[in-house]
C-alpha cells in the first residue's frame, strides 16, 4: 500500500521579519509563524485535512516584554508538511479491490501492505536549534486465525502414501480396503475401494468421502454409509471414506470440523495421498459430503484447486454468521447439554467473546466462512436437501445456490419433499444424479 512521503530540506523563510527568537533561553516564534504555515500548505500541497487534523504541543515563552500574559504558539510544521505530498496531487490509499465485498459471495483476496516511514529531515532556523522528530515503526500484519480461508491456503497439505492394512470383504466388481494415510503426523484411517477390472491409462477417477457427524465414541469405520459408498464404487470409482482423527481407530482428538481445522486439513491430505495413489488419475478427484461432511466439502473447494467436482448432500454450508443466526441456537431457559468429551464444542461463545458478534467484526467472521471465496470454487457443485430437514435447514442450500449462481460457477440443485436429513426416501435418485454429475465432470471431462 502506497504511503505519504515525509518532507525534508531546508524550508525557506518569507522575507523580512523573524521567524524565531531566543529570550532568555527560550525559542519564541514570530507573530507571522501562522501564516508562514498556510503559505507551506499551499506551497506543497498538502492534503485538505492535514491542518485541520494537527494537534499542536505548545512552547509558552514567559516574562516576554511586551505581553501581559504568556504567549503560546504551536510548533506543529514538521509534523504538517509530513502529510504533504510534494508531487502536486495527494495520494490515494491504494486497497486491493479483493478486500470490499459488498455481497457475501464476493472472492476475498489476500493484501499485502507493508507499511513504511521515513524519518524527516529537521527544519533549520536562524537560532540553530534543530527539531526533533520520531522515526515510525512498521506495523506488523496481523496473525490469521487457523479457521481463515487464507490462512488455510498457506498451509501445506503434503499427504502421505496410502498403507493397505487390511483386505476386507470385497464389493460386486470393486475390492474393500481398510487403508491409512497420514495427516499432521497421524495415521487417518479409512475404507478404501478399487474397481475390479481393466484400470484406465491415467488410473480409476476418485472420490474422496466424507460422512457427516456421529459420535466419534460409535463411528466405526465399515458400519456407516455402506449404501453410499457402495454405489459409488460400483460405478467405477475409487472412493475413500475416511475416518476424520479421533474416530474409530484414527490417531488424534476428535476436534470437531467448526470450531477447529483438524478435520479439513485431514480432508486435504486425503487428497493429496489419492493424488500419489497409483491406481487413481491425479487429474480426476472430486469430493462427495453429507452434512458436516457437506461443511468440510465445501471449505476444501475453495482452498484447495484440485478437486474437479463436489456434491454435497444436506450441507451444513451457510456461512459462519447464518450459522450463528439459524443453526441450533441456544433455547432460553433450556440448561446446555453436557458436552462430549470426545467433541470440542463451544466455539460461537468463545469466538463472540474474543473477536466480537458477526455484527461488531464482520471480517472475522466472513473470513473464516467459506461462502466469501465461492469466486474460487475447484469446480462445479451439486447441492441435494430436503425441504423439511429438521436437521439443517434447507436454506442453507438455498442460499448457497443462488451464491455460487452470482459467484458464475456451475451448480446444480435438487430438492425433495416430505423426506429426512439423509434422503432416505429419495436416496436411489439422488444417487443416480450424484454419479450422473461425477461421470460428467471426472469422466466426460464436462
Amino acid at each position: 500500500m502506497g504511503h505519504r512521503a515525509g518532507y525534508s530540506g531546508r524550508i525557506p523563510e518569507p522575507d523580512g521579519g523573524f521567524l524565531s527568537q531566543t529570550v532568555e533561553g527560550k525559542t519564541v516564534f514570530s507573530s507571522t509563524y501562522q501564516n508562514l504555515i498556510l503559505h507551506k500548505l499551499n506551497r506543497y500541497n498538502c492534503h485538505p485535512m492535514a491542518y485541520q487534523n494537527i494537534k499542536p504541543r505548545l512552547i509558552c515563552a514567559k516574562n516576554f516584554k511586551g505581553f501581559a500574559a504568556s504567549v503560546c504558539i504551536g510548533i506543529g510544521i514538521l509534523f504538517t508538511l509530513s502529510a504533504c505530498n510534494l508531487g502536486g496531487s495527494s495520494p490515494s490509499p491504494n486497497f486491493n479491490a479483493g478486500q470490499s465485498q459488498p455481497a457475501i459471495t464476493q472472492t476475498i483476496k489476500p493484501s499485502t501492505t507493508a507499511s513504511q516511514s521515513s524519518t524527516p529531515t529537521p527544519s533549520v532556523t536562524p537560532t540553530s536549534t534543530a527539531t526533533q522528530t520520531s522515526t515510525r515503526t512498521p506495523t506488523s500484519t496481523p496473525t490469521l486465525h487457523p479457521m481463515n480461508i487464507l490462512a488455510a491456503r498457506q498451509t501445506v497439505y503434503p499427504g502421505s502414501s496410502i498403507t493397505i492394512e487390511e483386505t476386507l470383504e470385497p464389493g460386486a466388481n470393486y475390492s474393500r480396503y481398510f487403508a491409512w494415510y497420514t495427516s499432521e503426523g497421524l495415521k487417518i484411517y479409512g475404507l478404501l475401494t478399487i474397481p475390479s477390472g481393466q484400470m484406465p491409462p491415467t488410473g480409476w477417477p476418485a472420490i474422496v468421502f466424507n460422512h457427516g457427524y456421529i459420535d466419534p465414541r460409535a463411528y466405526k469405520t465399515t458400519e456407516r454409509y455402506v449404501a453410499y459408498v457402495d454405489q459409488l464404487a460400483r460405478h467405477g470409482y475409487i472412493v475413500y471414506k475416511i475416518d476424520y482423527r479421533g474416530h474409530d481407530q484414527s490417531q488424534g482428538m476428535a476436534s470437531g470440523a467448526y470450531g477447529d481445522p483438524g478435520y479439513t486439513v485431514d480432508v486435504l491430505n486425503a487428497v493429496s495421498a489419492l493424488e500419489a495413489f497409483p491406481q487413481a488419475d491425479a487429474q480426476r478427484i472430486g469430493m462427495w459430503g453429507h452434512s458436516m461432511g457437506g461443511f468440510l466439502t465445501l471449505r476444501a473447494m475453495v482452498i484447495s484447486t484440485d478437486i474437479r467436482a463436489g456434491v454435497i448432500w444436506s450441507g451444513v454450508v451457510g456461512s459462519y454468521p447464518d450459522l450463528i443466526c439459524c443453526w441450533h441456537p441456544p433455547t432460553p431457559g433450556v440448561p446446555t447439554r453436557t458436552p462430549n468429551p470426545n467433541y470440542r464444542s463451544g466455539w460461537r461463545g468463545l469466538w463472540e467473546n474474543e473477536y466480537g458478534t458477526p455484527e461488531q467484526n464482520p471480517a472475522f467472521w466472513l473470513g473464516i466462512s467459506a461462502n466469501s471465496y465461492l469466486s474460487d470454487l475447484s469446480g462445479p457443485l451439486q447441492l441435494h436437501h430436503d425441504v423439511g430437514d429438521s436437521e439443517v435447514p434447507v436454506k442453507f442450500s438455498q442460499d448457497l445456490y443462488q451464491e455460487v449462481m452470482a459467484a458464475g460457477k456451475p451448480v446444480e440443485y435438487y430438492e425433495y419433499p416430505g423426506d429426512d436429513h439423509n434422503l432416505a426416501n429419495y436416496f436411489n435418485l439422488a444417487m443416480q444424479r450424484t454419479i450422473e454429475f461425477f461421470d460428467k465432470y471426472l469422466k466426460g471431462g464436462g
